[in-house]
């Protein structure tokens, strides 16, 4: 177990005027338990990182101290296992065992002791595949596994989560839980989750960070929630027991805009037939691994089926073989890992990409540019390099790159991944304006909460099932 001392700790990003964290004073003892809460944008993951000793020097500023056991971070690697938000940016072998082992290799643990450790941790996690596993073959949810049974194997003594449960179906996420709470004993934990209400059985304390710099509230759960939970609530923390009305369709959706026709792709999707329609939002369910992913990627053009065809918008060509402007100005896409579809070094010109593409007028760019900016909250980003962005502003811009062509389908993966309760009800408030405008989008999402909230069908992939469309509710 680690103690964890930070003194006025802070760090800003090269080239950004704001500090990511600011003037933290934070003092986490052997064997604690603590969820790290915050808007989006606060500092969280910028802290977690810090902790790991993956800041280097010439990668920003830095301010205060930071210490584990009296050590720098930087010397006391050893000692930390951390899951980032994004698991596919510490996955480094082709294969799943070896992936696992790595860092016990690393470490110099004995070889004897290594598989027995491996196949320990995949165990404790789910891995529902043998350790020949390709890397590159693991879905979202399955990669994330596979990067928090690396942390685990390592059993150390200071074990950092970034949404460790965040892309995960919810028998998977149940999982995780189950085994981070049976470890109780094990390390000091410091956890960051949007799942407020499922992490709270497993920590003995909460911290929030103030947006602006240092720690707004500290202390056992039930106390903060009692003092703070309003004002929390209203600054976008996902503060247990405040709900969110209903945003579903008041009419039908007309006829299909894009519809599937027994689309397969091999050794990722089975068989599948789905349409969806202007006026909907379709929400795609399912376990981790069922080819969630792929038949987004279908559907929005940018993969050929082995079987089957995508077609759409009265074009009797499939959609994959459509010219790339076409396929920009009638479909926006949104990738699972948002830093797949990145392209530039500005958050500003991101989002003039698209509408470029489309030979759009540098004042009409301009207009849309400023536009998203101010719905997505992404002003005081404009000029910020989109790699070093919180992941729920990666997933913002993304959102907004995907809406900058005024585009008649959506079809987004993972769309509300990493939002504070703030600005997951703006994006899914902006979305059932587009709905309503006319648009058709579709959302591979195991966020249960946008599902109640926004979908108006959904589709279980792996059941070829579609189920019976929700009831739908005129909004006051």
């Amino acid at each position: 177990m680690s103690d964890v001392v930070l003194r006025g700790f802070g760090w800003r990003h090269a080239g950004r005027k704001a500090w990511a964290v600011r003037d933290v004073d934070l003092h986490i003892a052997h064997g604690e338990r603590v969820l790290l809460l915050g808007p989006s944008g606060a500092g969280k993951s910028t802290l977690l990182a810090a902790l790991a000793g993956l800041l280097p020097a010439d990668s920003g500023e830095s301010a205060g101290t930071i210490e584990i056991d009296g050590l720098d971070p930087l010397h006391a690697r050893d000692r930390v296992g951390i899951v980032f938000q994004d698991p596919q940016t510490q996955l480094v072998m082709a294969r799943s065992g070896d992936d696992v082992a790595f860092g016990l290799e690393n470490r110099g643990v004995p070889a004897a002791q290594i598989w027995p450790w491996v196949s320990d941790a995949l165990d404790r996690v789910g891995f529902p595949y043998p350790i020949t596993r390709s890397t590159a073959a693991l879905s979202g949810g399955e990669a994330q596994r596979l990067a928090l049974a690396g942390a685990l194997a390592l059993r150390p003594r200071l074990l950092l989560l970034d949404e460790p449960t965040a892309n995960l179906d919810p028998a998977g996420a149940d999982l995780v839980r189950e085994s981070l709470a049976q470890s109780r004993d094990d390390a000091t934990m410091i956890l960051v989750e949007h799942r407020v209400t499922e992490a709270l059985p497993l920590v003995d304390r909460v911290v929030v960070l103030e947006p602006g710099g240092g720690v707004r509230a500290d202390g056992a759960p039930e106390m903060v929630f009692a003092a703070y939970g309003d004002k929390l609530a209203d600054e976008g923390v996902w503060v247990p027991g405040f709900t969110i009305p209903a945003l579903r369709s008041a009419t039908a959706a007309t006829p299909d805009l894009v519809r599937a026709e027994q689309v397969t792709v091999a050794q990722r999707l089975a068989s599948v037939s789905l349409g969806v329609g202007e006026g909907e939002v379709l929400a795609v369910t399912g376990p981790n691994g069922a080819g969630k992913s792929t038949l987004a990627l279908l559907l929005g053009g940018l993969l050929a089926p082995t079987g089957g065809q995508v077609r759409g918008f009265g074009d009797e060509r499939a959609l994959h073989k459509w010219r790339a402007a076409t396929l920009t100005g009638r479909i926006g896409s949104v990738f699972q890992n948002p830093e797949h579809q990145f392209v530039t070094s500005r958050v500003a010109d991101e989002l003039a990409v698209g509408p470029r593409r489309l030979g759009r007028t540098p004042s009409e760019i301009a207009r849309t540019v400023d536009d998203l900016l101010e719905r997505l909250r992404l002003g005081k980003l404009a000029r910020a390099n989109p790699y070093t962005l919180s992941g729920g502003e990666a997933r913002r811009l993304s959102v907004a790159t995907a809406l900058a062509t005024a585009p008649r389908l959506l079809v987004l993966d993972e769309p509300t991944f990493g939002q504070d309760r703030r600005t997951w009800i703006e994006l899914v408030t902006l979305l059932a304006t587009l709905r309503d405008d006319g648009h058709a989008i579709v959302a591979v999402t195991h966020d249960d909460d946008f599902v109640q909230t926004l979908a108006d069908r959904t589709f279980q992939l792996g059941t070829a099932r579609l189920k019976d469309p929700l009831p739908r509710r005129r909004r006051s």
